[in-house]
């Protein structure tokens, strides 16, 4: 599409743009699409220009997009938060329990001692 409207095969930054990526992002996913001979990525006189190379082998790449670490981990810190917001929910609801048992104790006491 790139290609077409601009008349010269798209740079990394005008995929970017049109895809609404980061440029790091963008030159990340080139540099795999590369690797995996996908695209080519030729140096020209106004910079890098992208190439597709060979199209079929997108349906060789994985259709369910793999998990960082980074993503793992924050899985895992959420996960540690709420065992620990359940764990101070439980503790509130003990000592709500145990002060309504005083209460109710001391009630009776001094009921107890009227009669």
């Amino acid at each position: 599409m790139l290609a077409h409207t601009k008349k010269n095969p798209p740079a990394v930054d005008d995929v970017c743009t049109l895809l609404s990526f980061s440029i790091e992002k963008g030159q990340q996913i080139v540099r795999e699409l590369t690797e995996e001979g996908i695209i080519d990525e030729v140096e020209g006189g106004y910079g890098y220009r992208l190439y597709i190379k060979d199209h079929l082998k997108i349906e060789e790449l994985p259709q369910e997009a793999e998990t960082s670490k980074l993503d793992e981990e924050l899985k895992k810190f959420k996960g540690e938060k709420d065992k620990l917001t359940k764990k101070v929910e439980l503790i509130k609801a003990e000592q709500e329990q145990k002060q309504k048992d005083l209460f109710a104790e001391i009630e009776r006491k001094l009921k107890g001692g009227k009669e």
